[in-house]
């Protein structure tokens, strides 16, 4: 298993740098700079400030400074906001993107496979049309639709949340709900597609004619083998989710890094971009290891693949 981590880690070390590669070039080829919307800069402030930052300088110039910095850690400073560097924007701005995607993740999960498996268990019956009906409705409302109408009802007309802010934890419960609902519907429905598979096999019906109680042939025996798709699901999304959301992050007024991340687009500022970029490159290479590390815990076979048995 130590040598499957190692490996994987040698594979993503080079990823990473083909990505830094690819975004550095790519935001270069967007027209104009950092400094160009500055319309009171004059023209010898604005090569000053080239200077100083290194634009006046050739592309393979900056592209080897820019990777010998980060690989020291250190993504250069924001152009956006002066005074700031890339890595203090992350280390303040991170934790609460972090929070509310690890919440959101959270719901998601849990009514995901509370739902996935009812309608496993009632399937094609009336929980089962019922349950399934939400789920597509929450595939079908994106966030954006789905977190005015919570603001709506629950901050507006029974006043229970506040309608903006990051105060307290019931500031996270509406943001987290409204991030959360199109991956609960994923994976519910994964979930009630699996477990039906699964159940239809011979050893399930094994089980049942030996007298194996309800609840461990549904989580013990079902659940583990149908919770293989759902792992390898779960790998891109939690990456998703804890790097933040903009949209919920913008219509919330949450103080996160999704909100900065599409500024620094809009902005041209290049380091926060390519930082935000290596950041969710990151988390999706860090989580595809553990689901393949959870996925050979859970299944034998899958480890014989890897070469871990």
């Amino acid at each position: 298993m130590i040598r499957f981590i190692l490996h994987r880690i040698l594979v993503a070390l080079p990823l990473l740098f083909v990505i830094a590669t690819l975004c550095f070039f790519m935001v270069r080829l967007v027209p104009g700079g950092p400094f160009d919307g500055e319309k009171s800069l004059s023209s010898e402030t604005l090569q000053a400030l080239n200077s100083y930052y290194g634009f006046d300088k050739s592309l393979p110039e900056q592209y080897v400074t820019y990777i010998g910095n980060i690989c020291k850690g250190d993504f250069g400073p924001s152009y956006k906001y002066q005074g700031w560097t890339v890595g203090e924007i992350i280390m303040q701005k991170a934790p609460v993107s972090l929070k509310l995607g690890a919440m959101a993740l959270g719901i998601a999960l849990v009514f995901g496979l509370v739902v996935g498996i009812l309608c496993a268990i009632f399937q094609n019956r009336l929980p089962d049309k019922i349950l399934g009906a939400v789920s597509l409705l929450g595939i079908c409302l994106p966030s954006f639709v789905v977190a005015p109408l919570l603001i709506l009802v629950f901050a507006v007309k029974f006043k229970s949340f506040n309608v903006f802010g990051w105060n307290d934890f019931s500031d996270m419960i509406l943001p987290a709900i409204s991030l959360s609902i199109f991956y609960f519907a994923w994976i519910a429905r994964l979930v009630r597609s699996q477990m039906i598979e699964v159940l239809d096999k011979a050893y399930i019906r094994t089980a049942k004619a030996k007298g194996v109680s309800t609840f461990s042939l549904y989580f013990k025996h079902s659940l583990r083998n149908a919770s293989l798709p759902l792992v390898s699901y779960l790998a891109p999304s939690a990456a998703g989710l804890l790097t933040g959301s903009f949209v919920v992050e913008s219509i919330f007024q949450i103080p996160g890094l999704g909100r900065f991340f599409i500024s620094s687009a809009l902005d041209r500022d290049y380091t926060m971009i390519m930082a935000c970029v290596l950041l969710y490159a990151f988390f999706i290479i860090c989580f595809n290891i553990l689901a393949d590390i959870i996925m050979a815990i859970l299944n034998p076979r899958f480890a014989q693949g890897l070469g871990l048995r």
